[in-house]
């Protein structure tokens, strides 16, 4: 088959192949896909590399969000499944075959069903963005009532955390970093769209809530914004962090912290338990029938590109997810970028 493929960390350019691998056969409990379409995360470009540690396999296929239909099924598996669309996670986690080649193994309750609506691209974003976004954003309930602020409104956990929050009867403030990204976190549907660089978010949130705060923080950057989150935060309420690359060890103020009786989640969609997973992913399907989800696809590129794919992720300066279209042959690029 063909796959993308790497045999040591490095840039992109430098290490990312394309080539001829091992075709797999599925195991008794696994499915294999033919996949259509991967999608690249920042996690996927950071294992490449080496921000997770050295290699410890002889080569990885990255990548561990994809879609497509199920081809062949093991000896354990219903038949039936053969001939389903469906949507991946955890495709590249801890093991060497991800998604960025043409066919891949996994444990069948890894492949979850797609609906007809939903195309490919879309069904690639699911697995890291959508469903840390759903984790985070309804992981304690619903949220009628309550009003939830999302940091890095533009971006993908966040485009999705956004939505959900609404689907589920928020009201949603959501910070950003530009007028562009401003319009494409209020076209998800943020009731109040905030430019940080610009803009003081604590007078604004407080504006905005009439003094009363925020119930819950979907936080992008913890240790950054921790000052900001507890002048915000009302009493008895939640923050849901999923990242703080700019400031990794942050110091807690404890005691404000505990009697205000704040409620941290540390979120790591890897790790969600066999329970948090089956939620996220019934939330995910019931979300995506009742067309609650729009799919911010900013970039397309073909396979034989997903070096460029990677760098793309790296720049920072797309504004949505970034897709591999594993079918697709000749030289690929950034189809559009969608700051709507």
């Amino acid at each position: 088959m063909r796959a993308a493929y790497y045999e040591s960390i490095g840039a992109a350019a430098d290490v990312i192949r394309i080539g001829e691998r091992p075709t797999p056969e599925p195991h008794a409990t696994e499915v294999r896909i033919r996949i259509h379409a991967s999608g690249v995360n920042p996690s996927d470009v950071k294992t490449r590399a080496g921000a997770r540690g050295p290699l410890v396999f002889p080569y990885v296929i990255p990548h561990s969000d994809g879609a497509g239909i199920i081809d062949a099924v093991g000896n354990s598996v219903d038949p039936a499944r053969i001939g389903e669309r469906v949507w991946t996670w955890n495709a590249a986690w801890r093991r060497p075959f991800g998604t960025c080649a043409e066919f891949v193994c996994l444990p069948a309750h890894q492949a979850v069903a797609l609906p007809p609506a939903t195309d490919f691209a879309a069904g690639a974003c699911l697995g890291i963005p959508a469903m840390t976004a759903c984790h985070a954003a309804l992981g304690d309930g619903p949220l009628r009532g309550q009003t939830v602020l999302v940091t890095g409104g533009a971006g993908a956990v966040g485009h999705y955390a956004i939505q959900f929050a609404k689907w589920s009867g928020a009201r949603v403030i959501a910070t950003v970093s530009g007028e562009a990204k401003s319009r494409h976190a209020t076209a998800a549907g943020a009731d109040l769209a905030v430019n940080y660089r610009d803009t003081d978010v604590v007078a604004a949130v407080k504006e905005f809530t009439g003094g009363a705060g925020v119930d819950r923080i979907v936080e992008v950057e913890f240790g950054g914004n921790l000052a900001v989150s507890n002048q915000v935060l009302k009493t008895g309420g939640v923050i849901a962090a999923y990242g703080s690359t700019a400031v990794p060890t942050p110091q807690i103020p404890f005691y404000p912290m505990m009697f205000n009786h704040t409620s941290l989640h540390f979120i790591v969609v890897y790790a969600l338990t066999p329970a948090q997973r089956q939620r996220a992913c019934a939330l995910i399907a019931q979300a995506l029938d009742s067309g609650a989800l729009v799919h911010s696809i900013a970039a397309h590129f073909a396979l034989e590109d997903t070096a460029r794919a990677h760098a793309a992720v790296e720049s920072g300066t797309v504004i949505g997810n970034v897709i591999v279209d594993i079918a697709r042959r000749g030289g690929g690029s950034i189809e559009s970028i969608d700051a709507s």
